[in-house]
């Protein structure tokens, strides 16, 4: 199958215009690519608009004019099952190279050179992305740049005007309802990936000792590798621990076996509630906040080999400050 003229199939569309865009400097194809009306959400903000997501984009490529996206993989879903240019959505996961020359959302230019993740469910038809979710992260970026990301969530309150000037981070009272709304396919993996983390996320800790490789490789928050269950656990016990009532949801599901691929699945999730619990986020202060997580995992012999998990910390703190005002 062709997926048009230009592009082999589906993957190979997402990790093209990606290129183009930010490494060949067509930002003017994003006229095309980009739906004039498209919904971008963050943790950071919600942005609607395809000229506001111009203006982003040059704004990156100002500060950071090296950056690189080296796209890892494509987990995909067609809407009708069979075929994308229908309709499919892509959970993109990207690792970014980037020198901070310029002045700009980071800050005063450092000269240092970064690298960091990023995971992005865009759903397109044709060849038009018209609703996006996107999770840079955020600690990865601003730890090696020399900040904590509690300090720059308040300095960048702080420069946005203050509390009751400053961009407010994506939660379902400011989300925007876009034209996508399926939840991803069937696959027994993506199932079991669901599974997974419903059970870590009510507190079956014990479901990362059956579920994992022992010999796991992980890939979290703030460009932290580790190791095996010990390392899992120690990734999502202080998350929930910060937030022991909040409420847990799965958005979206992918599941896939490819040729030339590990079996593989996607996750898009949120938990929602109240910082009020010890873990994570040090000082329980009873505020509310929404995460919004991307997850990928790869599936061996002897269960989840590999995972790439994503949140904004930083994002967090922000609504946290925000709350507290």
């Amino acid at each position: 199958m062709t997926y048009s003229n230009r592009w082999t199939d589906f993957p190979d569309y997402i990790l093209g215009i990606t290129k183009e865009i930010w490494e060949d400097r067509g930002i003017a194809t994003l006229h095309d690519y980009y739906a004039p009306d498209l919904i971008v959400r963050s943790p950071a903000s919600v942005v609607v608009g395809n000229q506001a997501v111009i203006g982003a984009t040059m704004a990156t490529l100002a500060e950071f004019p090296d950056r690189q996206l080296l796209g890892e993989d494509v987990i995909w879903s067609a809407d009708d099952g069979e075929n994308p240019e229908k309709g499919a959505l892509s959970s993109h996961r990207i690792i970014s190279t980037a020198t901070h020359a310029r002045d700009g959302v980071y800050g005063k230019a450092t000269g240092k050179r970064l690298e960091y993740r990023i995971l992005a469910d865009c759903h397109a038809v044709g060849q038009t992305i018209d609703d996006e979710w996107l999770i840079r992260d955020q600690s990865a970026i601003v730890r090696q740049l020399g900040w904590e990301p509690r300090d720059y969530a308040a300095d960048l309150i702080a420069r946005e005007g203050g509390p009751e000037h400053a961009v407010r981070p994506c939660t379902p009272a400011n989300d925007v309802k876009g034209p996508y709304q399926g939840r991803g396919n069937d696959h027994e993996l993506g199932q079991r990936h669901a599974d997974l983390l419903t059970r870590i996320m009510n507190a079956d800790m014990a479901a990362i000792g059956t579920e994992y490789d022992r010999a796991a490789h992980l890939e979290y928050p703030g460009h932290v590798t580790g190791h095996g269950r010990s390392d899992a656990d120690q990734f999502w016990m202080p998350l929930r621990a910060a937030f022991p009532n909040a409420t847990f949801e799965i958005h979206h599901q992918i599941g896939r076996m490819d040729d030339g691929f590990a079996p593989r699945s996607a996750i898009r999730w949120s938990l929602t509630g109240t910082h009020s619990g010890w873990g994570g986020f040090g000082t329980p202060t009873g505020m509310e906040a929404h995460i919004m997580g991307i997850s990928h995992a790869e599936w061996g012999p002897w269960g989840l080999r590999r995972e790439y998990t994503l949140f904004d910390e930083t994002a967090v703190w922000k609504q946290i400050l925000l709350a507290q005002g």
